[in-house]
C-alpha cells in the first residue's frame, strides 16, 4: 500500500464533483492512507458527511467550533501530524480564499493555520469560463508561487452543458498525484525521453510483425520520472494502457516511425530511456493488397531488412543525453546485457528476461554499468521503476536547474 502511515485530511468544497471526492476517499484509505475529511458548507448541498463517513471510517467536520474537539481548535488539532491536506474538489471561491488568506470557515481556516512544510494540494473543480476568468488566472499564479500544488484541471464535458478546462480530475488521476506528491524530486527540472511498447511492422495492409511487449515497464518509467519531478516525453508504440498523467505522449507504430520521433524530440532532452521492444527487421517486401492464401497452401515469402538501431544512433550522437537502454534476453543475461551496453556505446543498460516480463505486472532487473552489474529483486513494475530513475538521477553527469512550478499539463496523444 503506497500511501500506508500516511494521514490525509481532505478538504471538500461546493460543487458536483464532490461525487468523486467519495471515490478518492475509497481509493486513498485502500492505499492505506488514514483520510480526515473536512467540508464547507457548500459541499453539504452536493453529498453528505454520513457517506464521507462511511467511505472515510472517521468523524467528519464541517464548523469551526466543532465541540467534539476538547479545547475547540478544529483548525489546529485537526493538521497537526498530518501529511498533506488536499482540496478536492476545490471551487473558485476556495482558490479566492487560498490566494487571499481566507479564514472564514473551518477549512479555509485549517489551510491557513496548516505548520510550515505541510504540503497543500488542491484540484479545481468550476465551470470553464469560472476557470480562465483573469481572476481566477491571478488566483492561481499566486498559489503556485506560495508553493500550492495544483492537480489539474482536465478539459471535457461538464454539468453546466458547457465544455472546456475546469472538469476536476478523475479519482484515479488524483491518487497518482498524491502518491507523487510523496516521492522525492530526484529529477526536478530534468527533461527525459522516453521509449516505450512494441512496434508494428506491416506485411500487407491486414497483417503484421510484431511482439509481446505490452508496454507496462516502459509506462511505469515515464509515471516514475515524472512523479520524481522530470518533464517527461512518452514515444509509444501500439498500446492500450492509460497515458500517465501530467506526461506528454506520441504515438507511432513501426520502428522507423519510432527513430523518426525520436530524432524530432532529441533537442534540449537530459535523458534518453529506451524501453520499447523495437523490432530488429521490418519487412522489405510490403504488400499493397491482403495476400491470399494460394491452392497449394505456399506461404508468402517475405524478405527482410535490418530497422534503424534507435539507442546506439542516439548514443553516438555528439550532443547525445545520458542514455539509459534495456535489453529484453531469453537466456544469459549478464553475458548479453555487458556485451550489449558496450555495443551500443551507453553508460548504462537494465536487462531483463523477455518471457519473463511482457504482459507481467512484476518484474526483475540487472542494471550493467562501467562497474559491473546491480540486480533490482523481482517487484511490481512501478517500484522498480522508481528504483530505476533513482539510479538515473544518482548517475547524471549534471543537475538541471528546477523550473518554475506550474500546473501538470493535459496528457496528450498526438500521432506522428
Amino acid at each position: 500500500m503506497e500511501l500506508a502511515g500516511k494521514k490525509i485530511v481532505l478538504g471538500l468544497t461546493g460543487g458536483i464533483a464532490c461525487y468523486k471526492a467519495a471515490e478518492l476517499t475509497r481509493a486513498l484509505v485502500k492505499a492505506g492512507a488514514a483520510v480526515q475529511v473536512v467540508m464547507t458548507q457548500g459541499a453539504l448541498h452536493f453529498i453528505t458527511p454520513v457517506t464521507m463517513q462511511a467511505l472515510s471510517g472517521q468523524p467528519v467536520f464541517t464548523d469551526q467550533w466543532d465541540g467534539r474537539i476538547a479545547n475547540n481548535m478544529a483548525h489546529i488539532d485537526l493538521t497537526r501530524g498530518a501529511d498533506a491536506i488536499v482540496i478536492a474538489p476545490c471551487s473558485a471561491d476556495f482558490l479566492s480564499k487560498l490566494a487571499h488568506g481566507g479564514a472564514d470557515d473551518l477549512l479555509s481556516t485549517l489551510c491557513l493555520a496548516r505548520p510550515h512544510g505541510l504540503p497543500l494540494l488542491v484540484a479545481p473543480a468550476m465551470n470553464v469560463e469560472m476557470w480562465e476568468n483573469p481572476a481566477t488566472r491571478r488566483n492561481v499564479a499566486q498559489l503556485q508561487a506560495d508553493g500550492v500544488a495544483l492537480l489539474g484541471p482536465a478539459a471535457g464535458d461538464q454539468a453546466c452543458g458547457e465544455v472546456g478546462m475546469g472538469r476536476m480530475l478523475e479519482a484515479e488521476q488524483l491518487l497518482g498525484e498524491i502518491i507523487a506528491a510523496f516521492q522525492p524530486k530526484l529529477l526536478a527540472g530534468t527533461r527525459l525521453l522516453l521509449t516505450a511498447g512494441p512496434t508494428v511492422e506491416a506485411i500487407d495492409p491486414v497483417r503484421a510483425v510484431t511482439n509481446f511487449s505490452s508496454g507496462k515497464m516502459g509506462y511505469a518509467v515515464a509515471r516514475a520520472a515524472r512523479e520524481a519531478g522530470a518533464i517527461v516525453t512518452l514515444i509509444s508504440g501500439p498500446s492500450a494502457l492509460p497515458t500517465p498523467y501530467g506526461v506528454r505522449r506520441i504515438d507511432v507504430r513501426s520502428a522507423q516511425q519510432m527513430h523518426a520521433a525520436v530524432m524530432a524530440q532529441l533537442a534540449g532532452q537530459h535523458v534518453f530511456v529506451a524501453v520499447a521492444a523495437v523490432a530488429d527487421w521490418r519487412v522489405a517486401n510490403v504488400s499493397e493488397q491482403k495476400l491470399k492464401k494460394t491452392a497449394g497452401g505456399k506461404p508468402p515469402e517475405l524478405q527482410f531488412e535490418q530497422n534503424p538501431d534507435i539507442l546506439a544512433d542516439v548514443a553516438k550522437r555528439a550532443d547525445a543525453p545520458f542514455c539509459v537502454g534495456f535489453a529484453a534476453e531469453s537466456d544469459h543475461l549478464l553475458q548479453h546485457g555487458a556485451e550489449k551496453r558496450i555495443r551500443k556505446g551507453v553508460p548504462l543498460l537494465v536487462g531483463n528476461l523477455g518471457h519473463e516480463t511482457f504482459g507481467q505486472e512484476d518484474n526483475a532487473l540487472v542494471l550493467f554499468d562501467a562497474n559491473g552489474h546491480t540486480e533490482l529483486p523481482r517487484a511490481d513494475k512501478l517500484t522498480l521503476a522508481r528504483q530505476l530513475v533513482a539510479q538515473i538521477a544518482a548517475r547524471l553527469p549534471r543537475a538541471p536547474q528546477p523550473s518554475a512550478p506550474t500546473a501538470a499539463p493535459t496528457p496528450d496523444a498526438s500521432p506522428l
